[in-house]
Protein backbone atom coordinates (compact mmCIF):
# COMPACT_ATOMS: atom_id res chain seq x y z
CA UNK A 1 0.00 0.00 0.00
CA UNK A 2 2.88 2.35 0.71
CA UNK A 3 4.20 2.09 -2.86
CA UNK A 4 0.75 2.65 -4.35
CA UNK A 5 0.30 5.77 -2.24
CA UNK A 6 3.61 7.17 -3.43
CA UNK A 7 2.66 6.50 -7.05
CA UNK A 8 -0.58 8.42 -6.68
CA UNK A 9 1.29 11.36 -5.22
CA UNK A 10 3.84 11.47 -8.04
CA UNK A 11 1.59 11.01 -11.07
CA UNK A 12 -0.38 14.30 -10.77
CA UNK A 13 2.87 16.22 -10.65
CA UNK A 14 4.06 14.59 -13.86
CA UNK A 15 0.72 15.19 -15.56
CA UNK A 16 0.60 18.81 -14.44
CA UNK A 17 4.11 19.44 -15.72
CA UNK A 18 3.20 18.17 -19.18
CA UNK A 19 0.07 20.30 -19.46
CA UNK A 20 1.21 23.71 -18.29
CA UNK A 21 3.92 25.84 -19.87
CA UNK A 22 6.43 27.15 -17.34
CA UNK A 23 6.35 30.78 -16.24
CA UNK A 24 9.93 31.27 -17.40
CA UNK A 25 8.82 30.50 -20.96
CA UNK A 26 7.45 34.05 -21.25
CA UNK A 27 9.29 36.50 -23.49
CA UNK A 28 9.00 40.22 -22.72
CA UNK A 29 8.25 42.05 -25.99
CA UNK A 30 8.83 45.58 -24.62
CA UNK A 31 11.75 46.48 -22.38
CA UNK A 32 10.04 49.52 -20.86
CA UNK A 33 12.74 51.86 -22.19
CA UNK A 34 12.63 52.06 -25.99
CA UNK A 35 10.97 50.66 -29.12
CA UNK A 36 14.10 50.02 -31.17
CA UNK A 37 12.98 46.46 -31.91
CA UNK A 38 9.63 47.64 -33.32
CA UNK A 39 8.84 49.11 -36.74
CA UNK A 40 6.23 51.75 -37.67
CA UNK A 41 4.11 51.09 -40.76
CA UNK A 42 1.45 52.78 -42.93
CA UNK A 43 0.64 56.02 -41.07
CA UNK A 44 2.34 58.96 -39.37
CA UNK A 45 0.84 58.79 -35.87
CA UNK A 46 3.50 58.93 -33.20
CA UNK A 47 4.69 56.26 -30.79
CA UNK A 48 6.79 57.21 -27.76
CA UNK A 49 7.91 55.55 -24.54
CA UNK A 50 6.51 57.26 -21.47
CA UNK A 51 6.38 56.08 -17.84
CA UNK A 52 7.34 52.54 -18.84
CA UNK A 53 4.58 52.31 -21.46
CA UNK A 54 4.36 52.48 -25.23
CA UNK A 55 2.15 55.46 -25.98
CA UNK A 56 0.42 55.90 -29.34
CA UNK A 57 -0.78 59.42 -30.18
CA UNK A 58 -3.88 60.07 -32.29
CA UNK A 59 -3.03 62.25 -35.28
CA UNK A 60 -5.19 64.01 -37.85
CA UNK A 61 -4.97 63.35 -41.58
CA UNK A 62 -3.05 60.09 -41.48
CA UNK A 63 -4.22 56.52 -42.05
CA UNK A 64 -4.13 53.79 -39.44
CA UNK A 65 -0.62 53.55 -38.02
CA UNK A 66 0.95 50.34 -36.73
CA UNK A 67 3.95 49.56 -34.55
CA UNK A 68 4.97 46.03 -35.50
CA UNK A 69 7.25 43.34 -34.16
CA UNK A 70 10.18 42.14 -36.23
CA UNK A 71 9.36 38.50 -35.52
CA UNK A 72 6.40 36.51 -36.79
CA UNK A 73 4.30 34.15 -34.68
CA UNK A 74 1.86 31.30 -35.30
CA UNK A 75 0.94 29.52 -32.04
CA UNK A 76 1.22 31.66 -28.93
CA UNK A 77 -0.26 33.05 -25.76
CA UNK A 78 -0.04 36.84 -25.85
CA UNK A 79 -0.72 39.03 -22.84
CA UNK A 80 -0.71 42.80 -22.58
CA UNK A 81 -2.35 45.65 -20.70
CA UNK A 82 -3.99 48.47 -22.58
CA UNK A 83 -5.43 51.85 -21.59
CA UNK A 84 -7.22 54.12 -24.05
CA UNK A 85 -8.44 57.71 -23.82
CA UNK A 86 -12.14 58.34 -24.33
CA UNK A 87 -13.81 58.22 -27.75
CA UNK A 88 -10.97 56.38 -29.50
CA UNK A 89 -10.79 53.01 -31.22
CA UNK A 90 -7.74 50.80 -31.36
CA UNK A 91 -6.51 47.23 -31.21
CA UNK A 92 -3.62 44.81 -31.46
CA UNK A 93 -2.89 42.94 -34.66
CA UNK A 94 -1.94 39.25 -34.51
CA UNK A 95 -0.72 36.97 -37.31
CA UNK A 96 -0.73 40.04 -39.55
CA UNK A 97 1.14 41.05 -42.68
CA UNK A 98 2.46 43.98 -44.73
CA UNK A 99 3.09 42.80 -48.27
CA UNK A 100 3.97 44.80 -51.37
CA UNK A 101 1.48 42.64 -53.27
CA UNK A 102 -1.42 43.69 -51.00
CA UNK A 103 -2.49 47.33 -51.38
CA UNK A 104 1.12 48.53 -51.52
CA UNK A 105 2.03 47.17 -48.10
CA UNK A 106 -1.15 47.93 -46.18
CA UNK A 107 -1.22 46.09 -42.85
CA UNK A 108 -3.85 43.37 -42.87
CA UNK A 109 -4.87 40.46 -40.69
CA UNK A 110 -6.62 39.71 -37.43
CA UNK A 111 -7.04 42.47 -34.85
CA UNK A 112 -8.06 42.11 -31.21
CA UNK A 113 -10.46 45.01 -30.73
CA UNK A 114 -10.27 47.82 -28.18
CA UNK A 115 -13.59 49.68 -28.37
CA UNK A 116 -14.60 52.68 -26.26
CA UNK A 117 -18.00 53.15 -27.91
CA UNK A 118 -21.46 52.12 -26.68
CA UNK A 119 -21.17 49.11 -29.00
CA UNK A 120 -18.64 47.66 -26.50
CA UNK A 121 -16.92 45.09 -28.71
CA UNK A 122 -13.56 45.07 -26.91
CA UNK A 123 -12.04 41.60 -27.13
CA UNK A 124 -13.85 40.89 -30.38
CA UNK A 125 -11.87 39.91 -33.49
CA UNK A 126 -11.74 41.98 -36.68
CA UNK A 127 -9.85 41.18 -39.87
CA UNK A 128 -8.16 44.48 -40.74
CA UNK A 129 -8.32 45.58 -44.42
CA UNK A 130 -9.49 42.16 -45.56
CA UNK A 131 -12.49 40.15 -44.28
CA UNK A 132 -14.04 42.51 -41.74
CA UNK A 133 -15.63 41.32 -38.51
CA UNK A 134 -14.95 37.69 -37.64
CA UNK A 135 -16.21 37.75 -34.07
CA UNK A 136 -18.23 40.83 -33.05
CA UNK A 137 -19.39 40.68 -29.46
CA UNK A 138 -23.00 40.39 -30.58
CA UNK A 139 -22.00 36.71 -30.62
CA UNK A 140 -21.16 36.99 -26.91
CA UNK A 141 -23.03 39.98 -25.39
CA UNK A 142 -22.23 38.83 -21.85
CA UNK A 143 -18.62 39.89 -22.48
CA UNK A 144 -19.46 43.49 -23.35
CA UNK A 145 -18.99 44.54 -19.72
CA UNK A 146 -15.43 43.13 -19.52
CA UNK A 147 -13.67 46.29 -20.77
CA UNK A 148 -13.31 49.16 -18.28
CA UNK A 149 -13.30 52.57 -19.97
CA UNK A 150 -10.42 54.84 -19.05
CA UNK A 151 -8.67 52.12 -17.02
CA UNK A 152 -5.92 49.60 -17.59
CA UNK A 153 -7.38 46.43 -19.11
CA UNK A 154 -5.61 43.09 -19.25
CA UNK A 155 -5.87 41.22 -22.55
CA UNK A 156 -4.98 37.59 -23.22
CA UNK A 157 -4.94 35.96 -26.67
CA UNK A 158 -4.50 32.23 -27.26
CA UNK A 159 -3.74 31.27 -30.86
CA UNK A 160 -3.35 27.55 -31.40
CA UNK A 161 -3.49 26.42 -35.04
CA UNK A 162 -6.79 27.80 -36.40
CA UNK A 163 -8.37 28.36 -32.97
CA UNK A 164 -8.17 31.84 -31.41
CA UNK A 165 -9.62 32.73 -28.00
CA UNK A 166 -9.52 36.14 -26.31
CA UNK A 167 -10.04 37.36 -22.76
CA UNK A 168 -10.39 40.87 -21.36
CA UNK A 169 -9.80 41.14 -17.62
CA UNK A 170 -10.05 37.33 -17.44
CA UNK A 171 -13.52 37.28 -19.03
CA UNK A 172 -13.73 35.12 -22.19
CA UNK A 173 -14.73 37.34 -25.12
CA UNK A 174 -14.12 35.68 -28.51
CA UNK A 175 -13.87 32.00 -29.43
CA UNK A 176 -13.03 31.82 -33.13
CA UNK A 177 -12.25 28.94 -35.47
CA UNK A 178 -10.57 30.26 -38.64
CA UNK A 179 -10.63 28.35 -41.92
CA UNK A 180 -6.85 28.45 -42.08
CA UNK A 181 -3.79 29.01 -39.87
CA UNK A 182 -1.58 32.02 -40.60
CA UNK A 183 1.81 33.21 -39.42
CA UNK A 184 2.47 36.92 -39.03
CA UNK A 185 3.65 39.80 -36.88
CA UNK A 186 2.03 41.43 -33.87
CA UNK A 187 1.31 45.14 -34.06
CA UNK A 188 -0.11 47.98 -31.96
CA UNK A 189 -2.62 50.20 -33.74
CA UNK A 190 -3.33 53.91 -33.58
CA UNK A 191 -6.55 54.34 -35.54
CA UNK A 192 -7.04 57.19 -38.00
CA UNK A 193 -9.18 60.13 -36.82
CA UNK A 194 -11.04 62.90 -38.64
CA UNK A 195 -12.12 64.89 -35.59
CA UNK A 196 -9.62 67.54 -34.47
CA UNK A 197 -10.91 67.27 -30.89
CA UNK A 198 -9.44 63.74 -30.73
CA UNK A 199 -5.98 64.80 -31.88
CA UNK A 200 -3.37 64.20 -29.20
CA UNK A 201 -5.39 61.63 -27.29
CA UNK A 202 -3.50 58.47 -26.59
CA UNK A 203 -3.48 54.70 -26.28
CA UNK A 204 -1.01 53.02 -23.93
CA UNK A 205 0.36 49.50 -23.75
CA UNK A 206 2.48 47.84 -21.07
CA UNK A 207 3.45 44.40 -19.77
CA UNK A 208 3.49 42.95 -23.28
CA UNK A 209 4.67 39.35 -23.22
CA UNK A 210 4.36 36.19 -25.29
CA UNK A 211 5.13 32.49 -25.13
CA UNK A 212 4.80 29.51 -27.41
CA UNK A 213 1.40 27.78 -27.23
CA UNK A 214 1.05 24.01 -27.37
CA UNK A 215 -2.09 21.86 -27.87
CA UNK A 216 -2.24 21.25 -24.11
CA UNK A 217 -2.75 25.00 -23.60
CA UNK A 218 -5.86 24.80 -25.74
CA UNK A 219 -7.06 21.78 -23.79
CA UNK A 220 -6.77 23.57 -20.45
CA UNK A 221 -7.92 27.02 -21.60
CA UNK A 222 -10.31 26.22 -24.44
CA UNK A 223 -13.38 25.25 -22.42
CA UNK A 224 -14.67 28.82 -22.22
CA UNK A 225 -18.15 30.29 -21.99
CA UNK A 226 -17.71 32.36 -25.15
CA UNK A 227 -19.80 30.74 -27.92
CA UNK A 228 -17.70 29.09 -30.61
CA UNK A 229 -17.92 30.61 -34.10
CA UNK A 230 -16.45 28.54 -36.93
CA UNK A 231 -15.51 29.53 -40.47
CA UNK A 232 -14.75 25.95 -41.48
CA UNK A 233 -16.16 25.09 -44.89
CA UNK A 234 -18.09 21.82 -44.92
CA UNK A 235 -16.36 20.60 -41.78
CA UNK A 236 -17.45 20.34 -38.16
CA UNK A 237 -15.39 21.43 -35.18
CA UNK A 238 -14.68 18.99 -32.37
CA UNK A 239 -17.15 20.83 -30.15
CA UNK A 240 -19.89 20.63 -32.78
CA UNK A 241 -19.31 16.89 -33.07
CA UNK A 242 -19.55 16.53 -29.28
CA UNK A 243 -22.81 18.47 -29.37
CA UNK A 244 -24.25 15.98 -31.86
CA UNK A 245 -24.17 18.05 -35.05
CA UNK A 246 -23.93 16.19 -38.35
CA UNK A 247 -23.13 17.53 -41.83
CA UNK A 248 -25.95 16.90 -44.29
CA UNK A 249 -23.60 17.46 -47.23
CA UNK A 250 -19.96 16.39 -47.47
CA UNK A 251 -18.92 19.38 -49.58
CA UNK A 252 -17.72 17.48 -52.62
CA UNK A 253 -20.10 14.71 -53.76
CA UNK A 254 -23.82 14.12 -54.28
CA UNK A 255 -23.89 11.37 -51.67
CA UNK A 256 -27.11 11.43 -49.65
CA UNK A 257 -29.02 13.75 -52.01
CA UNK A 258 -31.51 13.05 -54.81
CA UNK A 259 -34.05 14.76 -56.98
CA UNK A 260 -37.58 15.16 -55.67
CA UNK A 261 -38.99 12.70 -58.24
CA UNK A 262 -35.91 10.54 -58.65
CA UNK A 263 -33.76 8.08 -56.78
CA UNK A 264 -30.55 9.83 -57.85
CA UNK A 265 -28.94 13.26 -57.90
CA UNK A 266 -30.32 15.47 -60.72
CA UNK A 267 -28.38 15.13 -63.97
CA UNK A 268 -28.77 18.84 -64.68
CA UNK A 269 -29.76 22.04 -62.94
CA UNK A 270 -27.35 21.59 -60.01
CA UNK A 271 -23.58 21.85 -59.69
CA UNK A 272 -20.93 21.02 -57.10
CA UNK A 273 -17.82 23.17 -57.29
CA UNK A 274 -15.27 24.63 -54.84
CA UNK A 275 -17.19 23.35 -51.82
CA UNK A 276 -20.48 24.91 -52.92
CA UNK A 277 -23.74 23.20 -53.85
CA UNK A 278 -25.51 25.47 -56.33
CA UNK A 279 -28.70 25.56 -58.34
CA UNK A 280 -28.01 26.78 -61.86
CA UNK A 281 -29.79 29.62 -63.57
CA UNK A 282 -32.87 28.61 -65.54
CA UNK A 283 -35.92 30.11 -67.22
CA UNK A 284 -38.22 28.91 -64.44
CA UNK A 285 -40.38 26.98 -66.87
CA UNK A 286 -40.03 23.81 -64.85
Amino acid sequence: MKNKFLLLMVMPALTSGSLFAQDDDWKEMFNGKNIKDWKKLNGDAGFVVEDGCIKGISTLNTPNTFLTTGEEYTNFILEYEMKMDNDLNSGVQVRSHSLSTFENGRVHGLQIECDDSERAWSGGIYDEARKGWRYPLEYNPAAKSAFKKGEWNKYRVLACDNHIITWVNDIPCANLIEESTETGFIALQVHSIDNKDLAGRSIRWRNIRIKQAIPADLERLGNVTAPEVSYFKNKLTDREKQQGWKLLWDGSTSQGWKGIKSDRFPGKGWSIQDGNLSVEKSTGSE
